[in-house]
C-alpha cells in the first residue's frame, strides 16, 4: 500500500438484518493528515462508514487497512482510533480533568504523566481554565471542546467525528467548525467526519466524500464538487443547481453548443465528455450562472417570476421558462430588487464563463 495511505476501506459492505445495506463495496483511501468530510442525507451509509471504521460494527464483506495493516477483526479498542459523538458522551459524575484523563487511565499511564497530558489538551482547545470544572457547568460549546480533548490527548492515528456540531446553535456552530480545522490543522492529525451540513462540509474539509444509499458518488475537493458535480444527484446536493434537459446542436473548438428548449447554453468541451448521438443529456447550471434582465436581448428566452427569496446581497428568483421548466436566478439584490417582482416577465440568459456542466445520471 502507497505511503501517502493512511486508511484504506477496500469493497466493505454492510448488510443489517431485514436485508437493509448499510454500505455497498465502498472503496475509499485516506491520507495522512487531511480533513475528509462524508457527507449525504440521513440512511446514505456515512455514520455506517465511520462505525466500520471505529471497530462498532462488523463488515458483511470487504476489509479494512491502517498504516498498511488490516485492522477489519480487531476490536475497538485495539485500533488507534477515537470517536467523537454527536453526544459527546461525557461522564456527568466526572470533572473536566478526569473526563479528558480517563482513556490515559485505561492505558496505565502514570498520574503525573496523565496530569501534564490532560493540561496540554484542554489548552490546545482553550479549556485550561476549566480543568476542575463539572461538565453540568459547562456550555454546549465547552461540552463539545471537552469531547475533542479526551479523544486527541491519546493521541489516535486517526479521529472520528460522528455530526459533533449538530446540538449547537447557528453562531456557535460555525465558531466551532473554524476551531476544528484550526487544531486540526495544529495538530497534523487526520479527521473523518460524518456531516449532513454541505456548508459545514464545504467550509473546512479537504476532501467530501458524497455518499447515497450506501455508495460513494463522488470524491473531490469543495471547490471541484461545486464547479464540476458529477452526477445529477451530487449536483443537487451540493449548492443550488438547475438541472436542465438540452440536446448538443453543434461544437465550436473547445466550445459545445446546447439548446434547452430556446434557451441556448454553452460548456467547455475540456471538462465536458459527450457524445453526439441526439440524445438529451442534463446541463447543470447555478443560479449565479442564469442572467435575467428585463428586456429581450442575444441568446435570451422570456421567463415568467414565480417567487423572489432574498439572500442577503442577492435576492433568488424562482421563475419558469416558456418552455415550462423551472429555474432559479441568484441576481445582485441592489440590480434586481426595483426591477423585478412576481408576476414580472423576464428574459433569461446563460451568463458568459459559466461552469456549466453535463451530469451523469
Amino acid at each position: 500500500m502507497p505511503n501517502e495511505v493512511l486508511l484504506r476501506l477496500e469493497a466493505v459492505s454492510k448488510r443489517f438484518p431485514g436485508g437493509v445495506v448499510g454500505l455497498d463495496a465502498m472503496d475509499l483511501e485516506v491520507a495522512p493528515g487531511e480533513f475528509l468530510s462524508l457527507l449525504g442525507p440521513s440512511g446514505c451509509g456515512k455514520t455506517t462508514s465511520l462505525r466500520v471504521t471505529a471497530g462498532f460494527e462488523t463488515p458483511t464483506s470487504g476489509r479494512i487497512f491502517l498504516d498498511g495493516r488490516d485492522i477489519t477483526a480487531l476490536r475497538p479498542f485495539d485500533r488507534p482510533v477515537n470517536t467523537v459523538f454527536q453526544d459527546y458522551a461525557l461522564f456527568p459524575h466526572m470533572n473536566v480533568a478526569e473526563n479528558v484523563g480517563f482513556g490515559l487511565s485505561l492505558r496505565k499511564v502514570p498520574a503525573a504523566a496523565q496530569r501534564k497530558q490532560v493540561a496540554t489538551a484542554l489548552d490546545m482547545v482553550g479549556l485550561g481554565e476549566k480543568i476542575s470544572a463539572r461538565v453540568a457547568e459547562l456550555s454546549g460549546g465547552q461540552r463539545q471542546r471537552v469531547a475533542l480533548a479526551r479523544a486527541i490527548v491519546c493521541k489516535p492515528r486517526i479521529l472520528l467525528l460522528d455530526e459533533p456540531l449538530s446540538a449547537l446553535d447557528a453562531h456557535l456552530r460555525e465558531h466551532m467548525q473554524m476551531e476544528l480545522k484550526r487544531l486540526q490543522s495544529s495538530l497534523g492529525m487526520t479527521f473523518v467526519m460524518v456531516t449532513h451540513d454541505q456548508t459545514e462540509a464545504l467550509s473546512i474539509s479537504n476532501r467530501i466524500v458524497v455518499m447515497n444509499k450506501g455508495r460513494i458518488e463522488q470524491v473531490a475537493s469543495p471547490a471541484l464538487l461545486y464547479d464540476r458535480p458529477a452526477t445529477k444527484f451530487v449536483a443537487g446536493f451540493i449548492g443550488t443547481m438547475n438541472l436542465l434537459e438540452a440536446r448538443l446542436v453543434g461544437r465550436d473548438g473547445a466550445t459545445l453548443r446546447y439548446m434547452s428548449g430556446d434557451l441556448p447554453l454553452e460548456l467547455s468541451a475540456d471538462q465536458n465528455e459527450v457524445s453526439a448521438d441526439g440524445r438529451a443529456h442534463t446541463i447543470g447550471v447555478r443560479p449565479e450562472d442564469l442572467v435575467a434582465t428585463p428586456s429581450a436581448g442575444l441568446a435570451t428566452v422570456p421567463a415568467k417570476i414565480e417567487s423572489v427569496v432574498f439572500h442577503g446581497r442577492t435576492l433568488r428568483m424562482h421563475a419558469q421558462l416558456i418552455s415550462g421548466a423551472p429555474v432559479i436566478i441568484d441576481a445582485s439584490r441592489q440590480a434586481a430588487e426595483t426591477a423585478f417582482d412576481i408576476g414580472d416577465i423576464v428574459h433569461v440568459r446563460q451568463r458568459p464563463g459559466a461552469n456549466s456542466v453535463v451530469l451523469k445520471a
